[in-house]
This record gives structure tokens, sequence and C-alpha cells, in this order.
């Protein structure tokens, strides 16, 4: 069965993705990590997705369908797969729809982690990341021992310019813009389940399977 997961960044939702690849035992597929894959191999879909990134361009919506299809038609996305971060538009959806019922497949759930965007601000805006070692820490939940220092490698502990809270807010704004019209294309035509992202992790996770395996 397929699932496609959203959710805002600072959600939890590759804590989730995890836990759900691995109840379900289907990989998790990230349109970041494919794009990396064949960009660094040189395939002739990286080698497009290239042309436009390097003239600063969006790669368009036929070219990163194409790159996810390449990645579903692997032998271990035969029972099923964890779609994360795509589809990004409505017209990605519906490509996706379309190939799909091409190849007899289906998306079982779409699970959408709904977190109120102040919870959001201050997780992200509160993160801390070490410059050396990459270590990180939160102002609130999880500060390192000694201020401004990593206590793995006891170099400096920084707020990385993409945490500070108006980037954080800008990020936010994009993912509600981006993300509200592939939900409402999608609800009419399978199974959304919102699920509360606030809560406890194992909480948070423990509805999200009951949604999928219900």
């Amino acid at each position: 069965m397929g699932v496609i997961l959203f959710g805002p960044p600072g959600a939890g939702k590759g804590t989730q993705a995890a836990a759900i690849c691995e109840a379900m035992s289907i990989p998790h597929i990230s349109t970041g990590d494919i794009f990396r894959k064949h960009l660094k191999e040189g395939t002739e879909l990286g080698q497009l997705a290239k042309s436009y990134i390097n003239k600063g361009q969006l790669v368009p919506d036929q070219v990163v369908c194409d790159i996810v299809a390449s990645r579903l038609t692997e032998p271990d996305c035969a029972a099923g797969s964890l779609l994360d971060g795509f589809p990004r538009t409505v017209p990605q959806a519906e490509m996706l729809n379309t190939w799909l019922t091409q190849n007899q497949r289906s998306v079982g759930a779409v699970i959408n982690i709904q977190v109120d965007f102040d919870i959001l601000v201050a997780r992200l805006s509160g993160r801390r990341t070490c410059l050396a070692c990459g270590a990180t820490y939160h102002i609130d939940n999880n500060p390192p021992p000694i201020a401004g220092r990593c206590d793995k490698c006891e170099s400096e502990v920084v707020q990385r310019d993409d945490d500070s809270v108006e980037t954080v807010r800008a990020r936010l704004d994009t993912y509600a813009k981006d993300t509200a019209p592939v939900l409402a294309w999608l609800e009419p035509r399978t199974v959304v389940h919102t699920i509360d992202g606030s809560q406890a992790i194992q909480t948070v996770r423990s509805k999200i399977l009951s949604a999928i395996q219900g």
C-alpha cells in the first residue's frame, strides 16, 4: 500500500516516517534523496534536472514526476512505499495519480501531520547546531551543558540562518501556500488523515499507524 506523508518543517515528519516504514516494511521515498542520487550518479534524469537547477530555475513538474516514478519502479517498492515531500503541486498530484493508475497501484492513505505554526516557530527557532560536528540542541528542551559550547566536541554552537524566526515563518508560510491545494485535490480521491503533531511522539505515532492500518 502506498502512503503519502505531509507535514510542515518541525512537525516531526522524519521521525514518524521512519516509524511508518518500519511498521509497514516499506521504503521511505524522499524527493530530496532521489534528486541527490540522480545528480551524483549523473543519470539522464539527473542531468536534465541539473540543467534547470544551474539556471536557477525550478525543475518542471514532469521531470520531478519522472524521477519519482523511476524510484517507484524499483523492486523494494512493489508492496508499497512512503512518499515524503511529494507531490508538492496539484499537477504533480495529477501526474502521480495517472502513473499509479497505469501501473495498477494506489495510495491507501494520506497522513497530514498538523501543528500550530507558533509551536513550530518555537521549536525551530530554538534549535542550535554545532559548527564542527553538526550536533543539535534546543535552548529550552535540550540546551548544551555549557552555554554556546558543544558537549561532544567543545566547538561553538550557533543558530543557523535558516533557523531564525523570520526564515522559519517564511518556510512555514510557503509550506501552507503550496500544500493546501494539494490536500484539497487529494481529499475527494483518497483518505486524508489529519493528525495533531503537537502531542507526544509516541502518541502521534500510534495515531498514524492506527489510521493507516484501520
